[in-house]
């Protein structure tokens, strides 16, 4: 039997992200919670922390600034 992939919304990669962030809970736990892999956490984690910084350098946003 052939098993398909999951797919996840931005807004629910970057729900489970910033909770892995906060480190309120272990990974393990998170990842039972939103029925993850635990490596995909700490992927969507990673990527969250690397994109962060370009937020403050975008122009003409004045909410951003």
């Amino acid at each position: 039997m052939k098993r398909t992939r999951k797919r996840f919304d931005p807004s629910f990669k970057t729900k489970v992200a910033l909770e892995a962030i906060k480190g309120e809970k272990s990974l393990s736990e998170i990842a039972r919670h939103y029925e993850v892999h635990p490596n995909q956490i700490t992927q969507w984690k990673k990527r969250v922390e690397e994109m962060l910084p370009q937020i403050f350098s975008l122009k003409g946003d004045k909410r951003l600034q």
